[in-house]
C-alpha cells in the first residue's frame, strides 16, 4: 500500500491543498479528481491528443504527463483560470461565435492551446495554425470553424489594439 501525501499547487492563482495524494498520480487526476477541476479532460493519457492542456509556469503542457507532486511551487493555469472573474475569455467567445464547439470534449484543451499561441504570436498564417495546434485532436469539427475562431480573435484583438 502507498503511503499518502499532503502538499499545495498554485493554480489558478490561488493555493490548493491536496490531500490523500499520492506520487504517482498526473495532474490530470489531481485536477480532475482531488480539486474538482473537470476542464482539463482525459483521454488518450500518453499526451498525444492535447485534451487534458494546462499551463505550467507559463509553457503548454500535457497534464496527463505531469506528476502532481512535481508541480508543487509552479504556477499551473487550466481552462478555468483563463479569466479571473469566471466570465468568458475572448477565446471562448470566439469559439462559440465561429461554432468550433461541436461535442466540446477537446474545446478546454484547444483554448487553453490557442491562448498560449496567441500569447506567443499572433500570426493568422493557417499553416502556422494547424502547425501550432498539431498536438490537439479533435474528431468532429475538420478544423475549419477552429482556424476561423483563432482569426476571429485575432482580428478582435487587433482591432482592440488600433483603437477601433
Amino acid at each position: 500500500m502507498t503511503e499518502s501525501i499532503t502538499y499545495s499547487l498554485d493554480v489558478n492563482g490561488g493555493e490548493l491543498v491536496v490531500v490523500d495524494g499520492h506520487l504517482g498520480e498526473s495532474l490530470l487526476y489531481v485536477l480532475r479528481e482531488r480539486l474538482g477541476l473537470a476542464g482539463a479532460k482525459n483521454a488518450c493519457e500518453q499526451g498525444e491528443c492535447g485534451s487534458c492542456s494546462v499551463l505550467l509556469d507559463g509553457e503548454l503542457v500535457c497534464s496527463c504527463l505531469v506528476m502532481a507532486a512535481a508541480a508543487t511551487g509552479c504556477a499551473i493555469t487550466t481552462i478555468e483560470g483563463l479569466t479571473p472573474d469566471g466570465a468568458l475569455s475572448d477565446v471562448q467567445q470566439a469559439f462559440i461565435d465561429a461554432g468550433a464547439v461541436q461535442c466540446g470534449f477537446c474545446t478546454p484543451g484547444l483554448i487553453v492551446a490557442v491562448h498560449d499561441m496567441l500569447e506567443r504570436d499572433d500570426s493568422t498564417v493557417e499553416v502556422e495554425i494547424r502547425e501550432r495546434l498539431a498536438g490537439n485532436l479533435c474528431r468532429c469539427t475538420g478544423y475549419g470553424r477552429i482556424l476561423e475562431a483563432v482569426n476571429l480573435v485575432a482580428s478582435r484583438r487587433a482591432e482592440a489594439t488600433d483603437g477601433h
